[in-house]
């Protein structure tokens, strides 16, 4: 096996657009490693070591395919020769080749870009862009230079005018209206049903049963061991044709909403597919326009604009966020939360019904649409005062799309506020009010949604007063939360007592709840 030069493909760069394959090389070895290391810097969810593995083998057969030349080693391969980290893989395939050069695209987590950069130095290596996403690492650090806070609006209407997306030919949007938001937060009516996704299953025993005999901990489930993404680049756009047209054309309006009848509701579930680079964010971005384009009697414009937002916004500015902050994000806790997640996040066995069916729901698909893990099970661990560590861990491990760069930025930063209001000008957090009103949870659940104290009352009431009790000094003056404060001091120190009363039970008793 001898090459003139090496290149290397992690999991989450396989993308089969990058300049690299514009054309064949004979000299050239493209590598690819399932390691140990990799399938255990967190406890990850079964399915999420099965769709990486999974999608990086297909990717290596589609290569090959292409006419390149491929090294691809499995778990079994790795282990076998005591190789648990991808450098020591890399170390062995440079010196096995005689190869003169070892090229790697950037990765997009803090700590293989470290481990890559060293090495590379000590090997000389060069390295290249993934060609993959549209703003470059620094731009939110340039554009927010000497700020306090950052701003996702100001970021996604420079991307929007940098791009061309949904503007007119004088550089304005192209209605007039940058954002759509107020138009997205609609409630679910009672009489609606929602399109069956297309799944791409595919038996997944092998892979599972080679996990399972290197004691990898794993968490989550896969029922028959039946993996259902799509992990070539030809099922990617196959669903992202399913979704642009069965479900964008309520994605905007019902986009908050939560429900026990649907797990996917009008949502995408295309983020494996981008975070493992088979879809780009600009033929995402592309096709949703143009089905607007197509069909714009059935889709209106806050649905698009609403989907364009997720994907040139919110996606785009959290890396950026990521690389401006890191490495010091990940220790960040601002709120000095230090309570331990309940067992039950890793179980689902709780009789709070919104949190039992997420986490379940979680637990079961290695997905829940953004709503469901900011302000179910994201705003109970805030509300609770989770440590961030902990939640950080928990959603880079179960979710199939969580990989640091997106989650962390989204998980510490928005979700748990421990950057002291660097990413969201206010906490997001909720009584059972909120709850009750963008979903059909509270009506099936053991507690009482109206309640705020007594054994049957909601512990999101009692918690969310507690909450913004303890952390009066940061928030009372906060512009957005005025009027909540304002209402706690309405209550009285009685009627506080008691609420405050039933948040510590609550706290001492969540394993029972």
């Amino acid at each position: 096996m001898k090459a003139k030069r090496v290149r290397l493909i992690l999991g989450d760069q396989l993308n089969e657009k990058h300049s690299w394959f514009s054309e064949t090389d004979e000299d050239t070895l493209y590598c690819l490693y399932e390691t140990h290391s990799e399938a255990t810097y967190c406890e990850h969810h079964i399915q999420k070591i099965t769709g990486f593995f999974l999608a990086m083998r297909a990717f290596a057969d589609r290569l090959r395919d292409l006419g390149h030349r491929v090294h691809y080693r499995t778990l079994d391969d790795t282990s076998a020769d005591s190789l648990t980290s991808i450098t020591e893989c890399l170390q062995q395939t440079l010196e096995e080749t005689g190869a003169e050069s070892f090229e790697y695209q950037l990765p997009d987590e803090w700590r293989l870009d470290q481990k890559l950069r060293s090495f590379s130095e000590k090997a000389g290596g060069v390295s290249a862009d993934t060609e993959h996403f549209m703003s470059a690492r620094n731009d939110v650090e340039e554009l927010f230079k000497g700020k306090k806070a950052y701003l996702m609006e100001t970021f996604y209407r420079e991307m929007r005018q940098r791009h061309g997306v949904l503007m007119d030919a004088n550089g304005e949007p192209v209605t007039g209206q940058w954002n759509y938001d107020e138009d997205n937060r609609g409630s679910l009516p009672k009489e609606i049903t929602f399109p069956e996704a297309t799944i791409f299953e595919r038996d997944a025993t092998d892979i599972v049963e080679m996990i399972r005999s290197h004691d990898i901990p794993t968490m989550g489930r896969m029922a028959d061991n039946r993996f259902t993404y799509p992990v070539t680049r030809e099922e990617c756009l196959e669903a992202l044709e399913d979704f642009c047209a069965n479900r964008l054309q309520h994605f905007g309006t019902y986009q908050d909403a939560m429900t026990e009848a649907d797990p996917l509701l009008y949502h995408a579930n295309l983020s494996f597919a981008m975070n493992t680079k088979m879809l780009s964010p600009r033929e995402v971005i592309d096709a949703a326009v143009e089905a607007w384009k197509k069909d714009g009697e059935t889709i209106s414009f806050n649905q698009v604009e609403g989907f364009v937002r997720q994907i040139i916004g919110w996606r785009e500015y959290m890396r950026g966020v990521y690389w401006a902050q890191m490495p010091e994000f990940e220790t960040v806790n601002s709120l000095e939360h230090d309570r331990a997640l309940p067992s039950w996040y890793w179980t689902g066995d709780t009789k709070m019904n919104c949190l039992s069916h997420a986490i379940n729901q979680s637990l079961d698909r290695a997905y829940a649409h953004h709503i469901q893990r900011l302000m179910i099970t994201g705003n109970f661990a805030l509300i609770y005062g989770a440590h961030p560590d902990d939640v950080d861990a928990w959603y880079l491990g179960v979710y199939i799309d969580a990989i640091q760069w997106v989650e962390i930025t989204n998980t510490r930063g928005m979700s748990q506020r421990a950057d002291g209001g660097l990413i969201a000008t206010k906490p997001y957090c909720s009584s059972a009010n909120y709850i009750n009103k963008m979903s059909d949870y509270c009506k099936n659940c053991h507690y009482q949604h109206t309640k705020r104290t007594g054994e049957r009352s909601c512990p999101f009431n009692s918690l969310y007063w507690d909450f913004l009790d303890r952390h009066r000094e940061r928030f009372q003056n906060n512009y957005r939360m005025g009027f909540m404060y304002k209402t706690w001091e309405r209550k009285g120190s009685e009627k506080q007592a008691e609420i405050l009363e039933r948040a510590a039970w609550v706290k001492d008793h969540v394993e029972e709840l």
